[in-house]
């Protein structure tokens, strides 16, 4: 069971939370296919529910801010060791920066950005709490990926603010695609996907993965909860995946990284 008891890297994917019109539902949902274990929250944290999986901290749900009519999404947060020197960094490097950073009681400093092609994310400076203290197993995110059609414009600014280095993975034709590292060498943390290859796609997103021990069975109980599938299942060379829509209209990938079954280990 990978775990974390420490700050993440600055630069580094570390949280992810969904924000939607009625936390109690999802809380349902995600706690019936996740086998999450979500308690209340105090009222000073405005509503906001901590998902555990195994006691330690997996992913959040929040209500909507108020404001503009938005959609239930979720969100990835980038680990920072000085949110206001990150939300200066986002803006010169042409980000917008849409919620200035505040402090989250005593558990951390947070902002809301915007890159270039208008996929948001958010920027987590860890106090009490660190991000994801479960990650890579059933139930926990694994991956974080950006969807873009602003490919190397993106890549441009991930790599002045965080410092990210890309690996084209992809063909260049059918699959434009980058894995990114905190440095030269490192292993990956995410990626990056060219979705001008895929016609009729939505506006530029990050999308969460969770690990799965089985994508066919969490997708059909998926369903069964009243969630659609929006893709899989299907093989890829990182393993058997699905994209799913929750039943509020939040998109999050599965995907199972065992070899198929025969296959050799």
């Amino acid at each position: 069971m990978p775990v974390r008891e420490q700050p993440w890297p600055a630069g580094t994917p570390c949280w992810v939370d969904c924000q939607v019109d009625d936390t109690a539902r999802a809380r349902e949902f995600y706690s019936a296919l996740f086998g999450w274990e979500i308690g209340d929250s105090a009222p000073e944290a405005g509503g906001y529910l901590m998902a555990m999986r195994n006691g330690r901290p997996a992913a959040g749900i929040g209500p909507k801010p108020s404001g503009p009519t938005m959609p239930s999404v979720w969100t990835t947060y980038i680990a920072s060791d000085d949110a206001d020197a990150t939300a200066e960094a986002i803006r010169a490097a042409g980000g917008t920066v849409l919620v200035e950073p505040f402090d989250v009681m005593d558990v951390g400093r947070m902002l809301v950005a915007a890159d270039p092609t208008a996929a948001v994310f958010g920027v987590w400076q860890s106090r009490q709490h660190f991000g994801a203290a479960i990650y890579n197993e059933h139930g926990a995110y694994c991956w974080n990926e950006l969807h873009t059609d602003g490919y190397r414009r993106a890549q441009d600014f991930y790599a002045q603010v965080f410092g990210w280095v890309f690996t084209e993975v992809g063909d260049g034709e059918n699959v434009t695609y980058a894995t990114f590292a905190p440095g030269p060498g490192a292993d990956p943390i995410g990626g990056i996907n060219d979705s001008t290859l895929s016609p009729g796609s939505a506006p530029p997103y990050w999308l969460a993965w969770f690990q799965v021990d089985d994508t066919d069975a969490v997708l059909a109980a998926a369903t069964d909860l009243g969630a659609s599938v929006a893709m899989g299942p299907q093989d890829s060379p990182f393993g058997r995946m699905g994209v799913l829509m929750a039943p509020q209209g939040e998109a999050f990938g599965v995907i199972d990284i065992s070899p198929p079954e025969g296959s050799p280990s």
